[in-house]
């Protein structure tokens, strides 16, 4: 059964600047892909919609876009289901780490 995760990182930057961080951390996912796997994405006002299948195995949700915090919702696949908490601490850790002020 598919399975939804959600990850909320507060942040300083101002929604703008999350945004833009936002933007490239997808292009990162597309360039880790490679040939393996397609991401597609698009912007409507501070919500970015995604989706992007590797393997088989097909990824959607949403980054929704705040001054204060970032809050994103995937659902993960069956076979991906069962890593969810493995997922979800690194998509936090990486998360925090892309919206950190510099």
């Amino acid at each position: 059964m598919s399975r939804p995760v959600t990850v909320t990182i507060a942040h300083d930057l101002g929604a703008a600047e999350a945004r833009r961080r936002v933007e490239a951390g997808f292009g990162d996912l597309s360039r880790h892909l490679g040939g393996l796997g397609a991401v597609s994405k698009s912007w409507n006002g501070d919500r970015l919609s995604f989706a992007f299948s590797a393997m088989g195995q097909a990824v959607t949700g949403g980054v929704d876009v705040a001054d204060r915090v970032v809050t994103l919702h995937i659902l993960l696949p069956n076979l991906l289901a069962m890593m969810a908490g493995k997922l979800k601490g690194r998509l936090q850790q990486e998360g925090q780490l892309l919206l950190e002020k510099k």
